[in-house]
């Protein structure tokens, strides 16, 4: 019986109880200017921009993240391509690795439905990184044209 209180106890305190650093460091965000946060979207919506401008250059179809720094991209035009006939989208992910040099997130990771036509790409890198990135997908649009 007092291993189960224990174990309530310590439930209650890790589910419901933010850890004493989160708090401070919540205290701290709380207390930054307001020129902080406006910059920090400058920042990450210049990112997102070049990255979509990038995608879109390249031809490949994608969502415009309203609050995140990852990207959905629809990779059902590859999917239907002999190649790449029963492949899930973790099979794409890893393909990509392999062949094109960059990395992805399958998207059925992120959905209870069955989703299998999306990866996530991240755009919170510097320039430089998203450069190279998006010259290497442009490998991916011999493969559609």
């Amino acid at each position: 019986e007092k291993i189960v209180e224990a174990a309530k106890k310590i439930h209650d305190f890790l589910t419901v109880g933010a850890a004493a650093p989160l708090q401070e460091a919540a205290v701290t965000a709380l207390n930054l200017p307001d020129s902080y946060y406006e910059d920090l979207l400058k920042l990450y919506t210049g990112k997102r921009d070049y990255m979509l401008k990038g995608l879109d250059r390249i031809g490949l179809k994608h969502n415009i993240p309203q609050g995140t720094y990852f990207v959905l991209v629809d990779i059902s035009e590859f999917l239907q391509l002999p190649q790449f006939v029963e492949y899930t989208d973790l099979e794409f992910c890893e393909w990509m690795i392999r062949n094109i040099g960059v990395a992805a997130v399958p998207g059925s990771s992120f959905f209870r439905e069955e989703v299998n036509h999306l990866i996530r790409l991240h755009f919170a890198r510097n320039e430089k990184t998203l450069e190279e990135a998006l010259r290497k997908l442009e490998k991916l649009s011999n493969l559609i044209l």
